[in-house]
């Protein structure tokens, strides 16, 4: 069975608009078959941006499997001094990103990437954002988590959204492991989310 964080190029393409307010922020982006969420910004991807859109994410942001890029996008839109870097295994979410971006007109200030998690990403970033594609299974989603911390600034955050019926508990536990800290931002209609800091001095704490 194919899912959205596969590759089917089988899958006839249905682009389809759709519609959102955030923040007073209106959104206008592109979807089509073979991605997350085609038909409507999801309940998680909504949340997690309530939370982070009042934060100071830092100038570098990556939205890793962005899908055809609500999240970073939103984000884009709304703090026009950052500079964004979009990512997804999925050709199709790529080119969805790449219309969505161009018709946003923010090409100067959003790069888009296809990759394998991070195997194209260089550099380091302020922020991190994932809504974890869950169906893809722990081989897909931990390593978003651990290999998070390299590619972060000292002082950097990796933010995710969960739900708790699909592991949020278990991978903050694994978070905590890999950075020293998470914390719980928000929980809200069974998400939560989270935030791990990158820091040398930072001593190992408790989930709060």
């Amino acid at each position: 069975m194919s899912h959205y964080f596969q590759d089917n190029p089988s899958l006839v393409s249905n682009i389809k608009e759709i519609n959102f307010e955030i923040n007073n922020l209106k959104m206008k982006l592109f979807t089509d078959s073979g991605v997350f969420s085609k038909k409507h910004i999801d309940a998680g991807s909504f949340i997690f941006l309530k939370v982070l859109l009042p934060l100071d994410l830092g100038r570098d942001i990556l939205d890793l499997g962005c899908g055809y890029g609500a999240i970073g996008l939103t984000l884009a839109m709304a703090q026009p001094k950052s500079k964004i870097t979009l990512a997804d295994i999925n050709p199709r979410a790529v080119a969805l990103c790449q219309r969505n971006v161009k018709h946003l007109k923010l090409s100067q200030r959003v790069t888009i990437l296809q990759s394998d998690i991070y195997n194209n990403i260089e550099g380091q970033y302020d922020s991190i954002v994932v809504n974890p594609p869950i169906r893809a299974g722990k081989r897909v989603t931990y390593p978003m988590y651990a290999e998070a911390k390299q590619h972060l600034i000292d002082g950097g955050s990796l933010y995710i959204v969960i739900r708790k019926a699909q592991g949020a508990l278990s991978a903050a536990r694994y978070i905590e492991e890999v950075f020293g800290n998470v914390t719980l931002l928000k929980r809200h209609k069974g998400y939560h989310i989270y935030r791990a800091t990158k820091s040398k001095n930072r001593e190992k704490g408790a989930i709060t």
